[in-house]
């Protein structure tokens, strides 16, 4: 395995992160894969006997199902909690009352504390802002989570799914009231998706942001396993197709990514993968799966290399 610094932080975190949306099955996430607890264990086993330290979760996956998993596993496997770096996210709705959702003061402590006791630990190492609240001033939401880190409870804070200019905002309100600021930004992007590009990622170099990557497989479309104009298999592509993707992007892609899988004998999704460990400004790229298979053929991306002209075809094919 690989490290990388998060952002500014001196935090090292392996350059692939565990992904646990199919932790569960429990409600809406249900469409993520209903792992049960001996294989959310056995995927905890192989990804950290594989050098990952580094697991992201949120309040909302099965309705706090995914984070009592993670921390059964963790007691389950006898793992040293300090090994871990463990991330986990607030914003959405955990309850039906009307405080129950967003980044007020009140709500995110009310689920700070909820995810203590789901994880089993008494410290979170990442606490992440799911996504914006524009209800709730960011400066308000900035200082409650500078207050987690002085109490203990959080470690760095971050931030997902956020515009460039929220991420700036909240981030100069951090360094002109001295406070703690955004340590990262977790966000969507892959060879299919490249949007961030144009101000989200010259922002987070410029600001020495950590960026962590989510659906680096567009979902399963850079898998390989899908032809251009066929039919796509029963699954969640096809049941629910989330996130958005460009799919004639993603076959332009794929059209360069399959003859160049064959030629460096991997899989077409280690290739994927491993583009993104080549962009500089990607500090950790998750991964999940729903067969442990599936999960050491993706740990293999880190050995995979580029040269620059095969670089370049990936960029002229998107």
């Amino acid at each position: 395995m690989k490290y990388k610094i998060l952002g500014n932080t001196g935090l090292k975190v392996s350059v692939l992160c565990l992904g646990t949306m199919n932790y569960g099955g429990k409600g809406f996430f249900g469409y993520m894969g209903k792992l049960a607890q001996d294989k959310v264990d056995e995927q905890i086993r192989i990804a950290t006997q594989a050098g990952v330290n580094f697991i992201d979760t949120a309040n909302i996956y099965s309705e706090g199902l995914s984070e009592m998993m993670i921390g059964q596993a963790i007691k389950n496997l006898s793992i040293n909690r300090d090994d871990l770096v463990l991330a986990t996210k607030v914003r959405g709705s955990m309850g039906k009352s009307e405080n129950d959702r967003g980044l007020s003061k009140k709500h995110i402590i009310q689920q700070v504390e909820g995810s203590l006791k789901r994880l089993g630990t008494d410290y979170i190492d990442l606490y992440q802002i799911h996504t914006a609240d524009p209800l709730t001033p960011i400066e308000d939401t900035i200082r409650t989570l500078d207050d987690l880190v002085r109490s203990g409870k959080i470690r760095y804070f971050g931030a997902s799914n956020i515009s460039a200019w929220e991420l700036m905002k909240g981030l100069a309100y951090s360094q002109y009231n001295h406070l703690d600021r955004f340590a990262s930004l977790q966000a969507n992007y892959s060879l299919d998706v490249r949007d961030i590009e144009r101000e989200i990622v010259p922002l987070l170099k410029d600001q020495q942001v950590g960026m962590l990557v989510w659906s680096p497989l567009s979902g399963g479309l850079l898998t390989g396993k899908y032809a251009r104009g066929g039919q796509k298999e029963e699954g969640r592509l096809k049941s629910f197709p989330f996130p958005p993707f460009h799919e004639e992007r993603a076959y332009n892609v794929l059209d360069a990514l399959i003859p160049m899988a064959e030629q460096k004998q991997v899989a077409v999704s280690q290739l994927a993968l491993a583009w993104l460990l080549h962009r500089p400004v990607v500090s950790s790229v998750i991964i999940g799966a729903t067969q442990s298979h599936q999960l050491q053929d993706n740990l293999r991306c880190i050995d995979v290399t580029f040269t620059p002209s095969e670089l370049s075809l990936l960029d002229e094919n998107q």
